[in-house]
């Protein structure tokens, strides 16, 4: 695996822990010779997980929206910065550059960036592995509502089973790294 996109807040958050396990993500993928691309901040999360990944050193892509570039407080380490025209672009091109994804803590854009890679799982689009750091029950609440999805018909368990949930780091990484997830056969067939 040569890069994996990792999904975070811009925020720290309310618990030290959460930009503790951003930063040892960045880490982790330096010491595996996995390149990061994320959304370029410098702060909170995002600043986190590249530092984590510079100070390892490990390639750090940050990806950036023109709009937004002025407002972000973009992280001045990385080795290649991309600015695309909108939020939509930055999207495709975040997905483009990575082979895999990752979920850390994060608002509604990180919801946003997790749900739609795992639409495009669903949809055949892409079967790159995607995980979710589930930093101290987090995501406890989402992932049971993702199971009543489940429970209601509204969402297949191969497609659930899809992404993958862990709360130790390195955990989750071997797991992402070394998971392939099949496409549902309703889409395959374009059904």
């Amino acid at each position: 695996m040569k890069r994996i996109c990792v999904y975070c807040g811009h925020s720290e958050g309310h618990s030290p822990e959460f930009t503790t396990a951003a930063k040892t993500v960045g880490t982790a993928l330096a010491e595996r010779g996995i390149g990061l691309v994320y959304g370029a901040g410098g702060k909170g999360m995002m600043g986190a997980v590249a530092d984590g990944a510079i100070e390892g050193g490990g390639e750090v892509i940050g990806v950036i929206p023109e709009g937004i570039f002025s407002r972000e407080g973009l992280h001045t380490g990385v080795t290649r910065l991309e600015v695309t025209p909108n939020m939509h672009g930055r999207k495709r091109m975040m997905a483009e550059l990575a082979n895999g994804f990752l979920a850390l803590p994060g608002g509604l854009g990180t919801m946003d960036e997790l749900f739609e890679i795992w639409t495009w799982t669903q949809l055949g689009v892409h079967n790159k592995p995607t995980g979710i750091l589930n930093v101290n029950g987090y995501y406890d609440g989402l992932l049971t509502f993702i199971d009543v999805m489940v429970d209601n018909g509204f969402l297949q368990q191969a497609i659930r089973d899809a992404v993958l949930v862990g709360a130790d780091v390195n955990g989750l990484l071997d797991q992402v790294i070394a998971h392939r997830p099949g496409v549902h056969p309703r889409w395959a067939n374009g059904d």
